[in-house]
């Protein structure tokens, strides 16, 4: 097996061959350019050189178009004519044909097999930023994360959570002492905003069985690495959904993957198109999380590479960390555009031959402005690269060959059938249905007394008609009985029971801790 990744020609007539380094390629990179530019195709060669190479790769669809991964191409297709002509040009002379092990996943379940995760393996963090909480929202729900743990109810779907923010808000007046302030206001606006959330179809990823990371890190039969296609069309209808379900898989990856140190090869690539959506808006605290995710997981083994058609559009922290580059062209027609262009120049090791600036504005469809790491992970002089061609389909694969896909897959029947065991709405609504029991019980009993009240009472007004030393002392008795028995039914009505009883069912669903 090589120990790079051939990505294209490059130098004086595209001569020289670039390649990506193995060892260098969990240090990140950055795919970048204008819509059409060829973005899509270099993503496509990246992941059949990973493939090829025995390293798993993650990938979202965006467009539809990268399901071609799963077919192999031909020489009779339309657009791979010209590829031909490409690989002769660069000295691609071993160019073949071929499909990649490819694993179909879609989080609606139509186009690929369900992913999920849970409520609480998401976090209160990245569910605060999809929901868009503000601090005094995202504290409420911290609290409420904070007590299911305690009270050992777990969060595994949306009505969990919906039905523990209503135990929050009916004992909020104990939980303001101890956590602080817990407005009904607050609580609305997050159940509002969960409901959004619902009606955008995020129901069906909070659930189980939850995906296992192992099951995106396989290799087939002959030692090529599974590439995992997400179905993103439709998802991108929910821009931040999207973006918080990925990077929620990135924090997973950072949180349970071993250390590796410097590995010969990634353990796992993750891609990550559309980066910009995850920046967009994002709060500095979210920012701060991604940028130490980047920076320590490839001592895992993770490389991330984004994909986005501005440089600009990723923080500069997180952008000094991207090692490998492939900048397709980028326009300029704005005085902002020509000073994004100029920022994006400068970020690469100067090549005498040409002027940055001047080769990104100009590289055709195809062709990129590269720099890759080199030995002991010193960035390369930026090259002109004419980017190979594919071997796979380019283009989307035909409804009936995915489907045939899916039911060949390893993955088939694991994560079809969704899960329900028992969690906090569970645990909750079994509160609800004691709670209403007990409460009629105390309707019951106090129904059942209510004769011997009345009759004790009239009791004491007939002998109190006849006031003797003997009757007074009956009438003591009958008194003291009386009282008794009233005291026992009063009390029973304001203690526990009563108490449910006077808050209604609703307010007896959840007892107190």
């Amino acid at each position: 097996m090589s120990d790079s990744l051939f990505i294209g020609g490059g130098g004086v007539d595209y001569a020289e061959k670039q390649g990506l380094t193995l060892k260098y390629a969990n240090r990140h990179g950055l795919v970048a350019g204008a819509t059409g530019t060829g973005k899509t195709v270099t993503l496509q060669i990246l992941a059949e050189g990973f493939s090829n190479a025995g390293v798993p790769v993650f990938l979202s669809d965006v467009k539809g178009d990268l399901s071609g991964l799963a077919k192999s191409g031909t020489a009779d297709h339309k657009l791979h004519g010209p590829f031909t002509e490409r690989a002769e040009k660069i000295g691609f002379t071993d160019y073949t044909y071929h499909a990649c092990p490819v694993t179909f996943w879609d989080m609606f379940g139509q186009q690929g097999h369900p992913v999920r995760t849970t409520v609480s393996e998401m976090g209160p963090l990245l569910l605060a930023q999809l929901l868009e909480l503000t601090e005094a929202q995202e504290g409420i729900l911290n609290i409420a994360f904070r007590l299911a743990d305690e009270e050992g109810m777990p969060l595994l779907d949306l009505k969990d959570l919906q039905a523990l923010l209503v135990w929050v808000g009916e004992n909020a007046k104990d939980l303001s002492l101890r956590y602080g302030n817990v407005s009904s206001q607050s609580i609305g606006a997050i159940q509002r905003r969960l409901l959004v959330l619902e009606n955008q179809g995020a129901s069906q990823l909070f659930g189980e069985p939850a995906l296992e990371l192992s099951d995106l890190m396989r290799t087939d039969a002959s030692g090529k690495g599974m590439v995992n296609i997400l179905a993103a069309d439709q998802l991108m209808g929910a821009p931040k959904l999207y973006a918080t379900f990925l990077l929620w898989l990135l924090s997973e990856l950072f949180e349970e993957l071993p250390e590796v140190g410097d590995p010969d090869k990634p353990k796992l690539v993750f891609f990550f198109d559309e980066a910009h959506l995850l920046f967009e808006d994002a709060p500095k605290a979210l920012v701060d999380k991604v940028e130490q995710v980047a920076r320590l997981i490839r001592s895992k083994g993770v490389g991330v590479y984004f994909i986005t058609q501005n440089p600009a559009d990723v923080p500069e922290d997180i952008l000094g960390q991207l090692g490998n580059r492939f900048q397709h062209a980028l326009r300029a027609f704005t005085a902002k555009d020509r000073k994004e262009l100029r920022m994006a120049a400068e970020t690469y090791r100067e090549n005498p031959r040409f002027e940055t600036e001047e080769a990104i504005r100009e590289v055709g469809v195809g062709e990129a402005v590269t720099s890759m790491l080199q030995k002991k992970g010193v960035p390369g002089i930026v090259e002109r690269t004419l980017i190979r061609p594919p071997s796979s389909q380019l283009g989307p694969i035909t409804n009936g060959e995915r489907a045939a896909h899916l039911a060949a897959s390893d993955m088939a029947g694991k994560y079809d059938e969704p899960m329900d065991r028992e969690s906090a709405f569970e645990i909750l609504k079994a509160r609800a249905d004691t709670a209403a029991k007990e409460a009629a019980d105390a309707e019951e009993k106090a129904e059942e007394l209510e004769p011997v009240l009345r009759e004790f009472n009239a009791g004491r007004r007939y002998s109190g008609a006849r006031v003797t030393r003997s009757t007074s002392r009956s009438t003591r008795r009958g008194a003291s009985f009386g009282e008794a028995m009233t005291k026992m039914v009063v009390k029973e009505l304001t203690g526990t029971t009563g108490r449910r009883m006077v808050r209604g069912i609703l307010g007896g669903l959840f007892k107190g801790r």
